[in-house]
């Protein structure tokens, strides 16, 4: 297939468009290059894909040096004319849309960047999709949805009527963009309710990253809610398995939903969310224990009470995506950490 995948310098995007490429799909990939982490670290993550950082040009469409089957463009979400022209240059049948503003406390202090990438940026790509004939729109949604939702487990059908941070809103808020052109068009959307996902090449503002590189600089970590937190910590492989066989097939109207007694994951549209996680919630305290271990150094452990717009606990139920879809996270957390800190060492030469 043609597949076009948004956030393609980022974390999951990155991976994503290397198991696409391995598959033998021809990809199109675009991201904004933002500066909210370390440009170098995305600039990286497209060499190793074989974009050049020296070729790098707002708007330039890029052929890869190792894969002629990927090209990369420089390209805002809210740029809707380029948007527009990229959907009618390359025709892409499938539409993975995994760039975003990211970040739940830097949405309290710059809430204009979510609205613009989150918000229009979406509104752009639905509206790409409707006019492009999109077979399915792929969308990353978060856990963060779940908001005050006080269950031990977090289940689609739950309510997500209370988020707790700006960002968390916007991705509740592309849920009900993405059913409403769904319906109104009959456009094939899922969306998926990432939980903490890590791994080599990861985002430096993320847990993992921020304590390994703490470590390796003897520098004290800050532990929020004394540690008493618990994360569906999962690891990047399991992750791109779940989007790839979500991908691989598109939603169909529920024969079953009935509009008296709605079931919100699924619709009378061909619209379906699902959890994707690790299933397998970690206390924080026990995955700083498991980056002591893979590193051989101790860490210095600040504590300090919980942070506005963090939850305390995430936990995915994804019954629904092992049953559909066969889906089956594999990594431990000791594994996956394993990974990254050889990664992290390689990368850093350390």
């Amino acid at each position: 297939m043609i597949v076009l995948v948004t956030g393609t310098a980022g974390f999951i995007g990155f991976h994503v468009v290397n198991r696409l490429l391995k598959e033998g799909h021809q990809v199109i990939g675009i991201d904004s290059i933002n500066t909210y982490y370390d440009v170098s670290l995305k600039q990286n993550r497209l060499h190793t894909a074989g974009i050049e950082p020296g070729d790098l040009q707002y708007g330039r469409h890029l052929k890869s040096k190792l894969n002629p089957l990927y090209t990369f463009v420089q390209l805002n979400l809210e740029d809707k004319a380029g948007l527009m022209q990229l959907f009618t240059t390359y025709k892409p049948e499938m539409v993975v849309h995994l760039a975003a503003q990211a970040g739940v406390r830097y949405s309290i202090e710059n809430p204009d960047a979510y609205v613009s990438s989150n918000i229009t940026g979406f509104m752009n790509i639905l509206e790409a999709c409707r006019y492009n004939q999109i077979k399915h729109l792929v969308f990353a949604s978060s856990s963060s949805v779940y908001g005050l939702n006080g269950q031990e487990v977090f289940h689609t059908e739950q309510s997500v009527d209370h988020p707790i941070s700006l960002y968390a809103a916007t991705k509740k808020s592309n849920e009900l963009m993405a059913h409403t052109y769904s319906h109104l068009f009959q456009i094939p959307v899922t969306g998926l309710r990432f939980f903490t996902v890590y791994g080599p090449w990861g985002r430096p503002d993320m847990a993992l990253f921020l304590f390994t590189k703490a470590i390796f600089n003897k520098q004290a970590i800050d532990v929020y809610n004394n540690g008493e937190m618990y994360r569906d910590f999962t690891y990047i492989d399991d992750i791109v398995d779940g989007i790839l066989k979500v991908a691989y097939n598109p939603p169909v109207p529920n024969p079953n939903w009935n509009a008296a007694q709605p079931e919100s994951s699924s619709s009378s549209a061909p619209y379906k969310i699902y959890n994707i996680g690790n299933n397998k919630p970690v206390k924080l305290t026990d995955f700083i224990d498991a980056i002591e271990s893979a590193t051989g150094m101790k860490a210095e452990r600040n504590l300090k009470p919980l942070q506005a717009g963090d939850v305390v606990s995430t936990y995915a139920d994804v019954s629904d995506l092992a049953t559909n879809l066969g889906y089956q996270p594999s990594y431990s957390v000791k594994q996956g950490i394993e990974n990254f800190v050889a990664w992290y060492r390689n990368y850093y030469k350390i």
